[in-house]
Parts: structure tokens; sequence; C-alpha cells
């Protein structure tokens, strides 16, 4: 499961225009969030195949880091003549809704949709099914609505492997009393499912949940700000751990710690997606765990399936069904890892998905060396 680092870093060739000769060429990164582009090749004859892309919003690191240049890569392995038509939403619904109508408008044959909303985006679902357009629900899970496949993480278990790592930390260092809660985005139905995996674990455990919060968009500022709103309530010494969703709201969670003078060694911070930041604090003790979420297979099978479906080929590689309010969806679920310093050598590292050189940067060279990552 090697992810090539490089994929990260640099310009990934793009348009191929039907008959010509020349290639245009578009960043793989951020880039302009607002118009949406165009990769592969168009083949002679108009035979070539298109697929849409639409991610949900790039607060998260993963989905320009990982997500869409490992997509395009692997639909560039099936198809060197198929084109993509890329569109991040920067997590707005409408905009989400404007790029899928301009995609349908161009006549693409499938679309690969992670929802900023999953229930908004089922107006998205109804016009390509009129349009006879196959969906692909991606990451995200496309409610009341008719998509053709679902591929995912398995969200409650994410939340169950979060909820089971603090508390079984917490006892083991022998703390009782009471827990924050940021949780994810509340129009994300997968925030909904982290919550409810990690509420499972929570509300048997013995520790109480002295504040929760939900945080539109994900975003570290708003993590912070919660984070601030609770230890002016709770005061430093009124929690004992902290449940963030993802590494995102986790570091905003440990930069309000730290702004309040409390060392976030000594209140265990849970966390998701492996990012870069997220595995250096985690590695620094700063953040106590992270859920490591093979992207690998999740861009493998959406692509393999993208690019079946343009072809009028048949899917395979479902392992369940997610019901999402109308349907019941065809699904593969990958399963997810648990990462703390102890075994980030043996995940992270070991599947290439970071490098040694990239974690143990100056800063963090000494913890590398303290946890064998070198």
């Amino acid at each position: 499961m090697m992810v090539m680092r490089g994929i990260r870093r640099r310009a990934v060739p793009l348009t191929l225009a039907a008959g010509a000769a020349t290639l245009a060429f578009v960043a793989a990164g951020c880039g302009d969030d607002n118009k949406t582009t165009s990769s592969g090749g168009g083949g002679a004859g108009g035979g070539a195949k298109t697929i849409a892309l639409l991610l949900p919003e790039n607060q998260t690191a993963r989905y320009e880091s990982s997500d869409r240049p490992l997509f395009e890569k692997n639909v560039k392995s099936l198809c060197a003549d198929c084109k993509i038509l890329y569109s991040n939403a920067t997590q707005d619904a409408s905009k989400q809704q404007s790029q899928a109508e301009a995609a349908l408008s161009q006549g693409v044959d499938v679309l690969v949709l992670d929802p900023v909303d999953g229930a908004a985006a089922a107006a998205i679902v109804n016009q390509a099914n009129a349009k006879k357009v196959p969906v692909i629900s991606y990451d995200r899970l496309l409610l009341n609505s008719k998509p053709d496949y679902y591929v995912e993480f398995d969200s409650p278990g994410v939340g169950k492997l979060q909820a089971n790592a603090l508390v079984d930390k917490l006892k083991k260092d022998g703390k009782k009393g009471s827990l924050v809660m940021i949780n994810g985005d509340p129009a994300d139905n997968n925030a909904k499912l982290f919550k409810q995996g990690a509420h499972s674990v929570f509300d048997k455990s013995g520790f109480k949940i002295a504040k929760e919060y939900d945080t539109p968009g994900w975003t570290p500022a708003k993590a912070q700000s919660e984070m601030d709103q609770a230890i002016s309530a709770l005061g430093k010494n009124g929690f004992v751990g902290v449940y963030a969703a993802n590494d995102g709201t986790a570091g905003g969670a440990i930069a309000s710690m730290k702004g309040a003078g409390i060392d976030p060694k000594t209140r265990p911070v849970t966390g998701q997606d492996a990012e870069l930041a997220g595995i250096q604090r985690v590695v620094a003790g700063e953040q106590y765990m992270t859920i490591y979420k093979p992207i690998v297979p999740l861009s493998k099978a959406a692509a393999e399936w993208a690019v079946a479906l343009a072809q009028g080929k048949p899917v395979s590689g479902t392992n369940t069904k997610e019901n999402n309010g109308k349907v019941d969806v065809p699904t593969l679920k990958i399963d997810v890892k648990a990462v703390t310093a102890d075994n980030v050598k043996d995940t992270v590292v070991a599947d290439g998905y970071w490098k040694a050189s990239e974690i143990c940067t100056a800063k963090y060279a000494a913890a590398c060396k303290k946890h064998g990552i070198q």
C-alpha cells in the first residue's frame, strides 16, 4: 500500500485536448477551488470518457494532498484517455451544487461525489439520475437519493476506536473525571457517525462529557474557540481528556490548551486522518492518537468503479450495503487503524503514507529517535 510522496507536492499533468498536440498543466495542489479543472486525455473521434471528481473541502489536508492526486493517478493508469473534471467545494454546499451542474452540462459519464452536505446533495444525485449518469458516493454517504455505489471507511468504527483509545489511556493512567468532546461538521454525515460511535463507548465508560461541541466546517480556529469556551467553563483542571474528531480540530484544541497554560501532554487528545502535523504531534506526545484511514484503497476502488461505469463494464468489490434513507447502496467498507506514538513506524511509515524524513524534521528529531522512527 505504497503512496509515492512526490504525488503530494509536484504539479500533475492534466488536460490533453482532443485532437491537439499540446499538453496543458494544472497543479495538483489546492489551486483555484472556484474553477472546475480537467485532467486526462481526449481520444480521437470523441471516444474518451469523462469522470467528474467533486470533493467537499480543503480544511482537511488529505483531500488535496492525497485523495485527488491518487484518484487521478489511478484513473490514468486504467484509462489513459479518460478525462477528469475536478472541483473542490471549499465547504460550500451551494458551490458544490453549481460545480455538479456544470459537470453534468459538460456531459460527464460518471460523478464521483464526496458531499459537503449529504442530504442537500440528493439534488445532485437526482439530476445525475435524470441524465442516466452513474454516481459513486465517495467517503461520505449521499443521503435520501439513489447513488449507484459507495466507498467508505467504517465511520462509526472510527468514533469507537478514538473513544476506546482515549478511555483506555485515561484508565491506564488512573484518571477519572470529565471529558470535552469536539465533534466535526454537523452537516457532514460522517461526523454524525463518528460522534455516534464515540458516544457508544463514552456513555458507558464512567467518564462524563462535561462540554460537547459540533464544529461547522471542521475548522481548527472554530475548534480552538470551542476549547477556549470549555476551559473557561470548566477551569484548567476541570477535564482529563479531549475527544477531537480529526487532526485539524485536535490542533485547535491543543492550541487552546497551550494558550491557557495547560500542557497537552497531560490531557490525552484524539484525532483522525493521520495528517503530517497530527502525526508529528503524536510523536511529540502533544496529541495522544490519530486514525489512519488508508486512502490508497479508497481512491483505487473509486477510480476502478468510475472507469468501469464510464466504459459500461460491471463493477465488483463491494462487501456490504448502506441504507441512505431511500435505498440500500452497494458499498465497500474499508477498515481503519488507530495510531499512537508506539506504532507510527509500523503504520503510516511502513505503508509509505509518510516518510520518516518528513515526520522527523529538526523539531521532532529527538522524539522520533525515542520511538525508533528514523
